[in-house]
């Protein structure tokens, strides 16, 4: 598939950013030049300020975003997510910048509310029509029960039945169904994967290899 022109959603989590010999900042400009147009969705607001702050060191192409600017992410009933309005996200990525987006959703009453990152990933793709959407996640994917081993592809039904499995990390479990919910809302395809493992988001977006877990409605063969 030719990503070129396309959005990618990407939640970065803590141990990525963390890790001295992570490749994600390289990642992003690489994507980028291939013409691609990535959305980075970050942990926390001190996180994505810092996503920001980095990624302008070397190039001025990242603008950091709470979900309440300009009402993009409006809160929901608790801390679930309304529909989302993508016209600001848009705006950006066609000027060519990469939007790096705080979790925090617009809250009618006056306060903001935090809500979960692989949600707002989840929501920000579908609304988006993203090619790809990836789960960054220090657990790399899902380990089947019985063999032990990775599990390399789940349809969104089957990823579902696994997030709903209370033996997995609550972590895992949010981000396999956050790219469930993301598949069937229309994104390509999602993976859950190590974003401590070098090249990791070049590696899942632009070759058959998966290093974690797909969630595809059908075969990606590349």
């Amino acid at each position: 598939m030719d990503l070129h022109g396309r959005t990618l959603v990407i939640r970065v989590d803590e141990a990525t950013l963390g890790a001295s010999n992570a490749t994600f900042f390289s990642d992003l400009v690489f994507l980028g030049n291939l013409g691609m147009r990535p959305v980075v969705v970050a942990p926390t607001k001190d996180a994505a300020r810092a996503v920001v702050r980095t990624m302008n060191r070397s190039g001025d192409t990242a603008v950091g975003l709470s979900g309440a600017d300009a009402g993009m992410i409006p809160a929901a009933r608790g801390e679930t997510i309304g529909k989302v309005d993508p016209k600001l996200l848009r705006t950006l990525l066609d000027a060519g910048y990469v939007p790096v987006i705080e979790p925090m959703a617009f809250g009618f009453t006056g306060t903001d509310v935090a809500v979960a990152a692989d949600d707002v990933a989840q929501a920000l793709a579908s609304a988006v029509g993203a090619a790809r959407a990836i789960f960054f996640n220090d657990h790399g994917g899902v380990i089947d029960a019985k063999t032990k081993l990775l599990v390399d592809e789940l349809t969104p039904a089957e990823a579902l039945a696994v997030a709903d499995d209370s033996s997995l990390a609550a972590d895992l479990r949010t981000a396999v169904r956050a790219a469930a919910l993301g598949v069937r809302g229309g994104v390509g395809a999602a993976q859950i994967c190590d974003g401590r493992v070098a090249h990791a988001a070049i590696v899942e977006f632009l070759t058959a290899r998966h290093l974690g877990t797909q969630v595809a409605g059908t075969v990606y063969t590349g």
